[in-house]
Parts: structure tokens; C-alpha cells; sequence
């Protein structure tokens, strides 16, 4: 599966150019950073997280998970539906203790 199925690239832009787009925003992670970790042996969306702290950002990857997992799949021949999602923290808020009273 190519990832310009599901996120085509912009006319006139280069695959080599591609590789140096930003996927998670909050811990400016580029797809040649996500590409390097999974040479590098991440071969499950958690160790992809490890290595390159994509999706550990303030959203907790609401933003590029799906375009994280799209890309471990297409590099490890994975069908996209046998990634297993990476963990993640729901946001917490400060709330008075007397709520739980």
C-alpha cells in the first residue's frame, strides 16, 4: 500500500522532498525520522513512539497517529489494520477534591 493513496502529495513536490514533512506536529517528528526508526528495528506503533517520541506531544497523537500507523504499515508490509495502536494518556485537568465528596 503507497501512503499517496490515502495523503497524495501536492503537485510538483518530490518523494525526496516528502521525507522531510513534519507528521507530529507537537514533537516536530519528520517522516525521515519515523522511516530511520523503523530501519532501525520499531516495528510496532509503541516502539516507533520510543524511538521517536512521535505521538508524546500535548495531543497525544489525535494528530498523527493515523498517519504514523499508515506509514509502519507501508514500510513493514503490515496489513493497516493489524497495527496495533500505540498507548496513550487521556489530558488531565486539575479538579477540587470536593467534587468527590
Amino acid at each position: 500500500m503507497k501512503i499517496e493513496r490515502f495523503a497524495p502529495a501536492r503537485r510538483g513536490r518530490r518523494e525526496s522532498e516528502m521525507c522531510d514533512e513534519i507528521i507530529c506536529r507537537c514533537e516536530e517528528v519528520t517522516r525521515s525520522e519515523i522511516e530511520a526508526a523503523i530501519e532501525d528495528g520499531a516495528v510496532t506503533m509503541n516502539e516507533l513512539k520510543r524511538f521517536t517520541r512521535a505521538g508524546m506531544g500535548l495531543c497525544q497523537g489525535r494528530t498523527c497517529r493515523r498517519l504514523t500507523e499508515r506509514i509502519l504499515a507501508e514500510k513493514t508490509g503490515v496489513p493497516l489494520g493489524e497495527i496495533t495502536p500505540s498507548t496513550f494518556r487521556q489530558p488531565v485537568r486539575p479538579v477540587k477534591a470536593e467534587i468527590f465528596e
